[in-house]
C-alpha cells in the first residue's frame, strides 16, 4: 500500500534505487501544464493547454505505476484516468483535452468505434472498469490547480466545418501537450545523466535575420540586366504589399525565372515584422529540392545565422521504438519547429495537420501566428485537395497565420474570380500594383516557343538528344530516365538526374551541369520532374513528356531562363512517350493539358494565364461529380460533418490522409565518407546518445523506394536495418556496393537475384 505522503509519487525514475533523484509527479504535471499553457496561448486556448498538462499523467497516481517505476510491475495504462476526469469535470469541453491525454503516447484515437481502427476508441477506454485505483493524493496536489470550468473554445466557426475545426483544435492542443511533456522529460533525463541541457530557443530574431537578408539581397541585385530589373520591380511591389496588407491569405503569381524564391522570403520577413508573426515556414512540394531551397536561404542569411534555418524532411520522423514508455524515445525527439525559419515539404506539413501520431503533431502549435509560404501550391494532391484547402483556410481563420499560395501558374481555386464552388475567398495577389500585374509579368517573361511534336519512341528521343548540343529531357518515370540516359551515356557531357540519386549526389551533378552549360560545352541531361521545381539551370532547348500544363510551364522555366536567346530559337518540345505507359497519377493532368492544347484560342500561347486557368478549371471542376467529390477521395470532410465532439475520427482520418498513396521506404545510401561515418556512428550509438543529429545529417543521403522492392532487397541482404531492436524499421541502409551507380544512382538491375525492379514516378 502506498503511503499518502505526497512525496512518494513519481513521474520518472533513474537508476538510483534510493529514489533520491527521481522526478516527483506533481512537479512534472505542473511543469507540463505551465509549458502547454504558454504554447496554447498562441491560439487563445491557454486554459486548455494547462488542463491537458495537469491531467495527462494522472494515472501515475496509482500503486501499480509506482511499482512499475521500481521495475516490479508490467506496463500500466496511466493516460486514461486523466481523460475520464476531464470529461467528468468539463463535459463537452473536456473532450478537447481528453482525446489528447488518452493518446499522448499511442496517438489520437477515434472517439467511438469505426472500421479499420488501429487504436482503442476513447469511449471504450473511458468505460474500462479495470483501471488501477487512483490514489486520492491527486486531489491534494493537482485538483486545486485546475480551473472550475473551461470556456467554449474561441473559434470563428464555419458552417459545415464545425467538427473539422474541432479536430483541428484538439490536434493543436495535443501538440502543446506532447511538446511540453517531452521537453520537461528531456530536461529531467539530461540532468539525471549529468548531460548538458539541450540548447533551445537560442535563435536570432526575425528582425535580425531580415537585416542580414536585406544586405545580401542588395549585393545580389547589383546586376542591372533587363531581366534583373524586372525581378527587382516584382520584389519592390511584393515588399510594399507585405507591409500594407493585413494578415490573411495571399497569392504570388510570378513567372518561372522571376525570382519567386527570394521574393517570397522577402515578403515573409517584411510581413512577419510588420504584423508580429512568430516564424516563417517555407513549404516546398518535393523532398528532392528541400536542400536546394535551404541552401539558397542560408547563402542569403550568411554563416552566422545557419542555425536559424531548420530543414525538416519526411525522411525521418520521431524515432518510434518498440517500448513507448522508454525514456530513450523522449531523448530522440524530432525537431519541434522552435527555430525562426523552417523549410519543410508539403508531405511533412500537410500530413502532420491530419496525423494522430505524437511525433508528427508535436510541432503543430509552432505553426500558429506564422507566415507560411506554400511554394508551387498547384502540386497539392488532387484527391485530397478539399481537405488541404480546409486546413489552409483554418490556419488563417483561427490560428493567426498569413499564407501565400506561391506559384508560376496559379491554380483556379478562388470562389469568386474562378467560379470554384467552395474555393478560397479574400485572396490578395502580391505581385499587383499600378505598374505590374500577373498578366503583364507573363508577357515580360515570355521567353520560349512551345509545341507538341507528337509520339516518340525511346530511339527517336535519343536521336533528338544526340542532335542537340545542349538539351534537357524531362520524363515521368525513373525507369525511362535511366533507359534514355544509357542511350546517350557514351556522348560527351551526358548527365542523369532522378530521386534514385541521393540529395548530395544530385547537388554534385547539378553543379557540374551548371558549369558545363556556362562554358558552352555539350550538355545533355535526362531527368525526372524533380528538375522542374525551382532548379536553377538554363538550357536553349527542353523536351517534356506529356504532363499537366503546370508541369509544362515549369519545364519551360529551365529553357532560356535568363532571356539571352530569341524566343523563336528557344524550344520547349512536348512529346508523348510511345514506349512507356503514362503513370496513372498523371493521366488526368496530361489529358486536360491536351484538351486545352486543342483549343484554337490557346494554340499559339499554351502557357498564357487564360490557358492555365482553362486547364485548372477542367482539372478541378470536372472532378466534382454529384455529392461524391474526387477532390476528397475518402469523404474526410463529409465524415467530419456527420460526427460529434464525442465521436471525432482521429485514427480513421490519419489513415486516410496520405499524400503519397504508395507505401515508400526511406533508404540511406553510403554515398561518401561523411555518410559512411554517420552510418557507423548510428550502428554503435549507445542507449543514452541522441539520434536526432545523426538522423538530420543522413537525410541528404537518402532515397525512396517502394516497400515491396525494399522487402526483396532486405531478403537478399542488399539492405540492412540498423539497430532494429531499438529503432524498429526506421533506419534502412543500402549494403550492396554494386547497386548504386555514380551516374544513375540506385540501380535495381545491378543485382541478378532481384526479380522485379520498379517503374516509379519521381
Amino acid at each position: 500500500m502506498i503511503d499518502e505522503n505526497i512525496n512518494l509519487f513519481y513521474a520518472h525514475s533513474t537508476k538510483k534505487s534510493d529514489k533520491s533523484d527521481w522526478q516527483f509527479l506533481r512537479y512534472h504535471l505542473s511543469n507540463v501544464g505551465e509549458l502547454a499553457e504558454g504554447f496554447a496561448a498562441a491560439f487563445n486556448c491557454a486554459e486548455y493547454g494547462k488542463t491537458a498538462g495537469l491531467l495527462h499523467d494522472l494515472g501515475k497516481y496509482t500503486a501499480e505505476f509506482q511499482r512499475r517505476l521500481e521495475g516490479k510491475h508490467p506496463r500500466v495504462d496511466h493516460a486514461t484516468w486523466g481523460a475520464k476526469i476531464a470529461i467528468d469535470k468539463y463535459g463537452a469541453c473536456g473532450y478537447f483535452v481528453a482525446y489528447n491525454i488518452a493518446g499522448h503516447h499511442a496517438g489520437l484515437a477515434n472517439g467511438d468505434f469505426r472500421d479499420d481502427q488501429k487504436l482503442t476508441p476513447l469511449k471504450k477506454r473511458c468505460e474500462n472498469a479495470n483501471l488501477p485505483i487512483l490514489n486520492l493524493a491527486w486531489q491534494t496536489e493537482i485538483e486545486p490547480l485546475l480551473l472550475q470550468e473551461l470556456a467554449i473554445p474561441p473559434l470563428k466557426t464555419k458552417t459545415g466545418f464545425v467538427c473539422f475545426q474541432q479536430t483541428f483544435l484538439s490536434r493543436m492542443i495535443f501538440s502543446c501537450l506532447i511538446d511540453a511533456d517531452r521537453l520537461d522529460t528531456e530536461k529531467f533525463c539530461q540532468a539525471a545523466e549529468n548531460l548538458p541541457l539541450s540548447a533551445r530557443g537560442d535563435y536570432p530574431s526575425l528582425t535580425e535575420l531580415k537585416t542580414q537578408f536585406d544586405q545580401s539581397l542588395n549585393a545580389f541585385q547589383q546586376n542591372d540586366s533587363d531581366i534583373n530589373q524586372k525581378r527587382s520591380a516584382i520584389l519592390s511591389t511584393v515588399r510594399h504589399n507585405a507591409k500594407t496588407l493585413e494578415a490573411g491569405l495571399f497569392s504570388l503569381t510570378v513567372p518561372t525565372g522571376g525570382g519567386k524564391t527570394l521574393t517570397s522570403m522577402a515578403f515573409a520577413l517584411d510581413h512577419a515584422e510588420a504584423k508580429q508573426k512568430r516564424r516563417i515556414i517555407y513549404v516546398i512540394p518535393f523532398t528532392s529540392i528541400i536542400e536546394q531551397n535551404a541552401d539558397v536561404f542560408r547563402k542569403q542569411f550568411g554563416e552566422s545565422y545557419q542555425h536559424a534555418i531548420i530543414e525538416h524532411h519526411s525522411a525521418f520522423n520521431d524515432v518510434d521504438i518498440k517500448n513507448p514508455d522508454s525514456r530513450t524515445k523522449l531523448k530522440m525527439a524530432m525537431e519541434n519547429w522552435d527555430a525562426p525559419i523552417i523549410v519543410t515539404t508539403a508531405v511533412q506539413f500537410m500530413e502532420s495537420l491530419f496525423s494522430n501520431r505524437p511525433s508528427d503533431c508535436r510541432k503543430l502549435h509552432r505553426i500558429a501566428n506564422s507566415v507560411i509560404i506554400l511554394d508551387e501550391a498547384q502540386t497539392l494532391p488532387l484527391d485530397l485537395l478539399r481537405p488541404c484547402m480546409a486546413a489552409i483556410d483554418e490556419l488563417v481563420k483561427n490560428y493567426g497565420c498569413s499564407i501565400v499560395l506561391c506559384t508560376a501558374t496559379q491554380p483556379a481555386l478562388l470562389e469568386k474570380e474562378d467560379g470554384f464552388k467552395g474555393g478560397f475567398q479574400n485572396v490578395r495577389e502580391l505581385a499587383q500594383s499600378d505598374s505590374i500585374n500577373p498578366e503583364q509579368l507573363y508577357k515580360d517573361f515570355q521567353r520560349v516557343s512551345v509545341s507538341h511534336i507528337g509520339e516518340l519512341d525511346d530511339a527517336e528521343i535519343i536521336k533528338k538528344l544526340q542532335d542537340n548540343k545542349q538539351i534537357l529531357c524531362i520524363v515521368n518515370t525513373r525507369k525511362q530516365a535511366q533507359l534514355l540516359y544509357q542511350g546517350i551515356a557514351n556522348l560527351e557531357g551526358s548527365f542523369h538526374l532522378s530521386t534514385y540519386m541521393c540529395a548530395v549526389h544530385r547537388k554534385a551533378v547539378l553543379k557540374i551541369i551548371r558549369e558545363t552549360l556556362k562554358a558552352g560545352k555539350s550538355c545533355r541531361v535526362v531527368s525526372t520532374s524533380l528538375i522542374e521545381a525551382g532548379v536553377d539551370v538554363d538550357f536553349p532547348c527542353v523536351m517534356r513528356s506529356d504532363a499537366g500544363l503546370d508541369s509544362i510551364a515549369q519545364a519551360a522555366g529551365r529553357c532560356n531562363r535568363e532571356g539571352k536567346n530569341k524566343k523563336e530559337d528557344s524550344h520547349v518540345w512536348i512529346f508523348t512517350a510511345k514506349d512507356h505507359k503514362q503513370p496513372h497519377e498523371l493521366e488526368t493532368y496530361a489529358s486536360k493539358m491536351k484538351e486545352v492544347m486543342d483549343i484554337a484560342e490557346f494554340k499559339d500561347d499554351l502557357l498564357g494565364l487564360s490557358a492555365i486557368k482553362a486547364y485548372f478549371s477542367r482539372v478541378y471542376w470536372q472532378k466534382e461529380i454529384g455529392q461524391n467529390s474526387e477532390l476528397d477521395k475518402y469523404d474526410i470532410l463529409k465524415t467530419l460533418q456527420d460526427s460529434k465532439i464525442h465521436s471525432l475520427p482521429f485514427d480513421w482520418m490519419a489513415q486516410k490522409f496520405k499524400m503519397i498513396s504508395n507505401v515508400m521506404k526511406t533508404v540511406i545510401v553510403p554515398y561518401d565518407d561523411d555518410a559512411k561515418d554517420c552510418i557507423e556512428q548510428l550502428k554503435n550509438l549507445s542507449e543514452w546518445e541522441s539520434v536526432g543529429q545523426l538522423a538530420r545529417k543522413l537525410q541528404v543521403y537518402t532515397i525512396s523506394m517502394s516497400q515491396d522492392l525494399a522487402g526483396e532487397l532486405v531478403k537478399i541482404k542488399a539492405l540492412q536495418y540498423l539497430q532494429p531492436e531499438r529503432f524498429g524499421d526506421q533506419f534502412l541502409v543500402l549494403e550492396s556496393d554494386n547497386m548504386y551507380d555514380e551516374n544513375i544512382g540506385f540501380n535495381s538491375k545491378a543485382n541478378p537475384l532481384l526479380i522485379n525492379g520498379e517503374d516509379c514516378i519521381l
